[in-house]
């Protein structure tokens, strides 16, 4: 999943007061920072502008993070070294789902100058799991149903073993079926609180894909399943926020389907979440 976006005045605000430092003279600032949200990570990448536009200054990237506020959307005042980098690309990892966080790249001369950084991208990562299979109910029932997340223990906190699991499709208590009319598959929503909707109207290359979950009117009739084609999960979790889950095909066949997932587990955070209406 993309990070959601933010406002970019706001954030560069908040980073604009860094200094050049070292001697001689900085490379260009890095421009365009990007994200993509993953599991315990974030993968950073960035516009190479900083060594394209003079290689013979440029040395290495350093890549800075800092604490997040959604509230005001503005990141915090200390900003620390992740790591440096000569390519315009960066994981960030061993990081904890569902806490947000600022990262912001600066470059390096060959003298020691660093540039200013670049405008702030606020990312949160997220749990997935890749190539789960779910058989059609009228073959098996059993394990033709998927809920994202179930409270086992009732703390309201995600737990790894309270997330992805496989069901009944017969049972009530899933987010959605996997169902055969004779001519198609579908996804059939069953829990009440819970509707799906097409992320986008063709297919996407990746789970990673999917970015903010878009408000809305979500279906809660079936929706066909195809292979490559994105979805978002609309969830109740009996309180005040809505939950949101993406979904992927990756193969769609006469006994079963198989799909890559990923859920946000950070209430109140607009990617993948948003307040209930």
């Amino acid at each position: 999943m993309r990070s959601w976006w933010a406002t970019p005045g706001i954030l560069a605000l908040v980073v604009a007061c860094s200094d050049r430092t070292g001697p001689g003279i900085p490379p260009d600032v890095p421009e365009l920072l990007y994200s993509t949200s993953l599991d315990g990570a974030v993968a950073l990448h960035w516009d190479d502008n900083a060594y394209v536009s003079d290689p013979g200054n440029f040395q290495h990237y350093r890549v800075y993070s800092s604490s997040y506020q959604i509230e005001t959307n503005a990141c915090g005042n200390t900003w620390r070294l992740e790591g440096t980098t000569v390519a315009p690309e960066f994981l960030v990892g061993a990081l904890t789902n569902g806490l947000s966080r600022c990262y912001a790249v600066s470059a390096v001369s060959v003298d020691g100058a660093e540039s200013a950084l670049s405008g702030a991208r606020a990312d949160t990562p997220r749990p997935d799991s890749r190539n789960v299979a779910l058989f059609i109910r009228q073959v098996q029932d059993a394990g033709s149903g998927f809920r994202f997340w179930d409270d086992l223990n009732g703390d309201h906190l995600v737990q790894r073993d309270e997330l992805g699991l496989v069901r009944q499709g017969s049972v009530a208590d899933i987010d959605f079926s996997v169902e055969t009319d004779g001519t198609g598959v579908f996804l059939v929503p069953v829990r009440a609180g819970t509707g799906v909707e097409f992320y986008s109207g063709a297919p996407i290359d990746d789970l990673t894909s999917i970015d903010v979950a878009a408000g809305g009117v979500y279906r809660t009739t079936p929706i066909e399943a195809s292979v490559g084609f994105g979805y978002v999960f609309e969830m109740e979790a009996g309180d005040q926020f809505l939950r949101y889950g993406a979904l992927r095909i990756t193969h769609v066949g006469p006994t079963m389907i198989i799909f890559d997932w990923a859920y946000q587990t950070d209430p109140g955070n607009p990617e993948l979440l948003i307040l209930k209406r």
